[in-house]
């Protein structure tokens, strides 16, 4: 077979400010403006062929980080080690397909660079790993778009055999006595044809007025609904995702019988609630689940799963939660960031896997086969996607095979930042039918179609 690798050329980096109509909390902190990392990775190709590949990431630090400094502090580093991966992406030498870079370049170089960030740094508060990460996915992204255009085909039709070499044992390892559950497969293997459309998921955030006694004055007049029912009924909803805040068991009960029955007014099928990693013992989601079962047996029902109540550093909150999985499928989010955490998770009773883009296209596709291959359930999560991210994160979700199609909300919290992409792809980025379609994603890579998009770009950032 004639040699399908490619090595990297070149990188730019590119940021863009979104402001957000509604603030969005996330745990402790309430989040009103974001900044995505844009990249473009150039690649040459066995045969000489140069492509450039696109890939982008919001840097969502109050996610990643929920640090004592400043969200500015905080913008400043992950933009500062976005600019040291770029540079040393420049430097890389190796070769092969997509994966096999990021795979590389996650193993040997990012943890590098973060301990080298932390030493320069002058304050006490360290990077995360789920921040390198993070920074790192849109790099990661525009890899795997570039080779699938440097060989002229979808970037989901390059994880088979014909262009990934090595199988699976070169990058995953199974538990105990299965040695062979990677022998002779590659992430072709665990992936489904993708439905064109997928049942999306709208967040009803901790701060969102559910009622019109809720409003304060403030909100936008933009034309976009602000209160629950006009959401679910402009848009069809049929899942409602309910942000918790897991340190509050009373107002968490009301809030999920609360927006139960509203849902169940308006034809809500599904519910999840997310504790946004604020709980530290399982028995506080057992009592409100059991509340639930005994008070409210329809919203109970309704529960899907139940995702990441739990801190994110698994290894120092080593944490049995068997109590919680055996009540609702308990899914990883934060917890996982890569497949090495998911068989952590695993060994502790974490039942699922909420993969994201944004902790790279190569670690999703590897939590994603492990996680198959060990009888874990698969979501795709959204981290307020706009613009061309929108665009990979469905992709995930449509190849992946979730428990229930996606999570999108990059709608709700700044629409107007996606019109040049909503224009050329537009089931994507406005739910009808409670669905996003993606029966217009066409092409080689990720089938972003950007060269139809009236977007101009702020100038590269100076490496």
């Amino acid at each position: 077979m004639p040699s399908r690798a490619v090595r990297i050329l070149d990188t730019a980096l590119h940021l863009i400010p979104v402001a957000m109509r509604m603030p969005l909390k996330f745990g402790n902190q309430v989040v009103t403006e974001s900044v995505c990392a844009r990249v473009r990775v150039r690649v040459e190709a066995a045969d000489g062929t140069v492509a450039d590949g696109w890939g982008e990431t919001p840097l969502s630090v109050s996610w990643v980080w929920p640090a004592p400094l400043t969200y500015a502090e905080r913008l400043e580093a992950m933009t500062e080690f976005c600019l040291r991966i770029a540079r040393e992406l420049r430097q890389f030498p190796d070769r092969g397909h997509a994966l096999e870079i990021g795979h590389e370049f996650i193993e040997t170089r990012l943890h590098d660079l973060q301990v080298a960030f932390n030493r320069d740094r002058s304050v006490e508060s360290r990077f995360p790993h789920l921040a390198a990460l993070v920074s790192f996915s849109a790099f990661d992204l525009a890899l795997h778009d570039a080779y699938g255009i440097a060989h002229g085909i979808r970037t989901y039709d390059s994880y088979g055999a014909d262009h990934l070499e090595p199988d699976l044992t070169a990058f995953l390892e199974p538990v105990g006595d299965r040695p062979a559950t990677f022998a002779g497969k590659r992430p072709a293997d665990f992936l489904v044809e993708p439905p064109r459309r997928l049942p999306v998921w709208h967040l009803v955030g901790g701060l969102d007025p559910l009622g019109p006694e809720e409003l304060v004055g403030s909100e936008p007049e933009d034309g976009y609904p602000v209160l629950l029912r006009d959401w679910i009924r402009r848009d069809g909803l049929q899942c409602l995702k309910i942000k918790l805040r897991g340190n509050d068991a009373a107002w968490d009960f009301e809030r999920m019988v609360r927006i139960g029955r509203i849902g169940r007014e308006e034809g809500v099928v599904w519910l999840t609630a997310d504790f946004n990693c604020a709980v530290t013992e399982p028995d506080y989601v057992n009592e409100i689940l059991d509340k639930l079962r005994d008070d409210d047996p329809l919203t109970f029902q309704q529960t899907l799963y139940v995702e990441q109540p739990f801190p994110y550093d698994l290894e120092a909150n080593r944490i049995d939660v068997r109590s919680v999985s055996v009540r609702k499928p308990l899914f990883m989010d934060e917890s996982a960031h890569d497949w090495r955490f998911v068989r952590m998770g695993r060994d502790l009773g974490w039942s699922g896997v909420a993969l994201k883009t944004c902790k790279t296209q190569t670690g999703a596709l590897l939590s994603l086969c492990w996680a198959k291959a060990h009888g874990m359930t698969l979501m795709v999560q959204d981290l307020t996607n706009p613009m061309m991210a929108q665009i990979s994160h469905v992709e995930l979700a449509a190849h992946a095979g979730t428990i229930m199609g996606v999570e999108s909300n990059g709608m709700q919290f700044s629409p107007g930042a996606s019109l040049p992409e909503e224009a050329v792809h537009p089931g994507l980025y406005r739910r009808r039918e409670g669905v996003l379609d993606r029966g217009t994603v066409s092409g080689p890579g990720f089938g972003y179609r950007l060269a139809e998009m009236r977007r101009e770009l702020p100038a590269a950032v100076e490496l």
